[in-house]
């Protein structure tokens, strides 16, 4: 969420000497977005930003998909038990994509030993369980179930998990941001909004390392992860100042809009992205006119993928979806309620369902990960309806 905040200790003004009690000069970085026309942080070291050891490339990691000669169909993957090792990055696992995100999971068994950045995307990562920390060149922010973590592209960052944590993970080249029409000219949200800037939580403790030695900054950069040895701790910020940084949002502060009739999917969105929306259905009152319905009408997605991952509750208009799974509903074919739920919803006042809804405005596919997980008897799981 784009607002100034600063931590630490900065100069009184921007490109000036900013000196030491030893008499030497913190170093300045800017970090920007859209070259130097968009937002942007100013943050000062106590080391060279630039001091470099040594460069290796340590993989190359393209993400293939495997569905594009498949059937247009929908589909359910069937997640909820879904496990995957190593640290909060390499456990990361893609289960689907297109050219503007990729979507996974990951279920973190081991200790970052290092930083990482990276330097094309911005990242969300949804806590399905767990608590823990992430510590970055911005500060510390705690983490809890429910959190969505934003993390700003060029955020230099580790996770320490504390207890047993499920990532929801998004990766996109592109700013992931509260939608422009919650906010008026200046920025700030409206009173319309399902939330406010009171509901972010942002870094209010720096954590400053005087180290030197040899730490670790995995960059992906595109398919390709470099590891760079900086002869410094690469969290030696003194200070900060600016409008880009990481922040948490928990989905339990997302006010539900609702009506006298079914409201469409984006009354629920959340974060925008290039050509990609995120929404928080959460529990809320049903629909109040007298003959109202309250599960979704059929309806076709309009040049739209959408993805919908269970994270707690039953969800009204669909049955035999467990926890933890995704149902992906592509353009071109109608979706809606299973047989039943229409019937059964009549007359209901309240829905408990927690989920995060991923539409996309390019054909997502499944990647060879995402494949493995298909339920193959969810295309005909609407036969039987009157």
């Amino acid at each position: 969420m784009p607002f100034y905040h600063k931590l630490g200790e900065i100069p009184h003004k921007r490109h000036t000497q900013f000196t030491k009690p030893d008499g030497g000069l913190y170093r300045e970085e800017l970090l920007g977005q859209r070259g130097f026309s968009g937002i942007q942080s100013t943050l000062y070291h106590l080391y060279h930003p630039t001091s470099l050891k040594s460069a290796k490339v340590i993989q190359n990691e393209r993400v293939e998909t495997v569905t594009e000669s498949s059937p247009l169909q929908p589909m359910h993957l069937l997640a909820a038990d879904f496990k995957s090792s190593g640290d909060p990055i390499t456990s990361r696992t893609w289960l689907m994509a297109n050219q503007d995100l990729k979507l996974g999971l990951a279920t973190p068994t081991e200790k970052m030993n290092y930083l990482f950045r990276n330097s094309d995307c911005d990242e969300l990562l949804f806590v399905h369980w767990g608590t823990g920390k992430l510590r970055s060149n911005f500060g510390n922010l705690n983490y809890r179930a429910g959190d969505y973590i934003v993390i700003p592209v060029g955020t230099t960052y580790c996770i320490d998990v504390e207890q047993e944590t499920r990532f929801l993970c998004l990766e996109a080249p592109s700013r992931i941001e509260v939608p422009r029409r919650y906010r008026n000219e200046y920025g700030q949200l409206l009173e319309n909004s399902p939330f406010c800037e009171r509901d972010m939580r942002i870094p209010q403790e720096l954590e400053t390392h005087d180290e030197k030695g040899e730490f670790e900054v995995r960059v992906k950069t595109g398919d390709k992860l470099t590891g760079l040895i900086l002869d410094h701790h690469p969290l030696d910020t003194v200070g900060w100042d600016g409008f880009v940084y990481p922040y948490i949002f928990n989905i339990e502060d997302f006010e539900p809009i609702t009506g006298r009739i079914h409201q469409p999917p984006p009354v629920h969105q959340t974060f925008e992205g290039g050509r990609f929306v995120v929404c928080s259905f959460c529990p809320r009152l049903f629909d109040y006119h007298p003959l109202s319905i309250p599960v979704p009408y059929n309806h076709s997605n309009v040049n739209s993928s959408e993805v919908l991952y269970y994270v707690e509750g039953d969800f009204m208009s669909r049955t035999g979806v467990q926890r933890g799974a995704f149902t992906l509903h592509p353009a071109g074919i109608p979706h809606g309620p299973h047989p039943g739920t229409v019937e059964s919803s009549l007359g209901t006042k309240v829905t408990e369902e927690l989920a995060v809804m991923v539409d996309t405005f390019a054909p997502l596919q499944l990647t060879k990960a995402g494949a493995t997980l298909m339920d193959s008897s969810y295309l005909t799981s609407w036969l039987g309806g009157s």
